[in-house]
């Protein structure tokens, strides 16, 4: 069970996947990753005594096949830590004009959904929206006067209005309509 705060308004737990549940994984053999990296260490290291004897350089060709398989080695170790590649985007469809689908508009739709079921259901309107309308409130409290609900409530109480502060600490209440809603809303953005 969540809590409603703002980690639940920016997840995608609920939200349809279209790619498989498990990548597919290409398996190549080991035998040839090994031929394959020794050519490259052979063609490395031929290139680098080429290079040193036309210099009139001499470099023990042992030293030489231990830093190209040393380097080799670093190269695979960095690729096995590396990130996983970004998920793929899917498209929005024929609403966005073909465009991509971005998170902020997924997250947007997820809160009209969650705030249009909070209408009729008061339970999740106290679950999920007043959490995160205090949540917010604390955030733009804290951002640009330095407080919290918590640290100052009197002066928290005197920027945030009567309506929205009681509605924020009045669990029992009933769902907030669109134009309370709306009021509360244009008070943070005020803030």
């Amino acid at each position: 069970m969540s809590d409603g705060g703002l980690d639940d308004l920016f997840t995608f737990g609920d939200e349809p996947v279209d790619e498989p549940a498990e990548p597919v994984v290409k398996r190549r053999s080991t035998g040839l990753w090994i031929l394959r990296n020794a050519l490259l260490i052979a063609a490395a290291t031929a290139v680098t005594v080429a290079a040193l004897r036309a210099a009139n350089t001499h470099v023990s060709l042992l030293l030489i096949i231990a830093f190209f398989t040393g380097l080799r080695l670093v190269l695979f170790a960095v690729a096995q830590v590396a990130p996983p590649p970004a998920p793929k985007r899917r498209s929005a469809g024929a609403g966005n004009g073909g465009h991509q689908a971005d998170s902020l508009r997924a997250t947007v739709r997820r809160w009209e959904r969650s705030l249009g079921r909070a209408h009729s259901d008061p339970d999740l309107y106290a679950r999920n929206v007043l959490p995160a309308l205090a949540e917010l409130s604390d955030e733009r409290l804290r951002l640009r006067h330095g407080i919290t609900r918590a640290s100052d409530p009197r002066r928290a109480r005197e920027l945030l209005g009567d309506p929205l502060w009681a509605a924020l600490h009045d669990r029992g209440r009933r769902t907030a309509k669109a134009s309370e809603l709306e009021a509360y809303v244009t008070v943070l953005e005020r803030l």
